[in-house]
């Protein structure tokens, strides 16, 4: 599984996000491209320490599904979404999408960072499975709209 922390991944997935428009067709699922642009930036919240959403450890996450997070294995399309990070509200794509590119322009100013530290629900993770667990993440969604 690529890395979101390695350069030449990172700028392929910035790519990617910029051909992101309201004219990308959904492949699967029911999210709207500004529920998608807004979901997509829970994840990178978390990772950049701006928002922990009150997770907490839980060792049946952990057992069954923490290696599922950064794992060489893509997500199925209409997997469902964790009650916390679904969107309900429709939101504003071209406000939500450059919410998302300033957030991946503040973690790619700390690629190089040594340790991005504990995940709240995941506990202790290695900047290779903080990686690609943000890059699963990205691509399963850049691709359930096209890109």
């Amino acid at each position: 599984m690529k890395s979101l922390l390695d350069q030449e991944t990172f700028k392929e997935v910035k790519d990617r996000l910029n051909k992101l428009n309201e004219n990308s067709e959904r492949q699967w699922g029911k999210m709207t491209h500004g529920q998608m642009a807004k979901h997509c930036q829970r994840p990178l919240e978390i990772m950049l320490g701006h928002n922990n959403y009150n997770l907490k450890p839980n060792w049946l996450v952990n057992v069954f599904f923490k290696k599922s997070m950064y794992n060489d294995k893509l997500w199925r399309k209409n997997l469902p979404t964790v009650k916390r990070f679904k969107e309900t509200k429709e939101r504003d794509f071209a406000a939500e999408k450059a919410k998302l590119n300033t957030m991946l322009d503040e973690l790619g100013s700390q690629l190089n960072k040594e340790s991005w530290g504990d995940h709240p629900a995941f506990g202790k993770l290695t900047n290779e499975q903080w990686g690609k667990m943000q890059y699963k993440h990205l691509d399963h969604h850049l691709r359930q709209f096209g890109v």
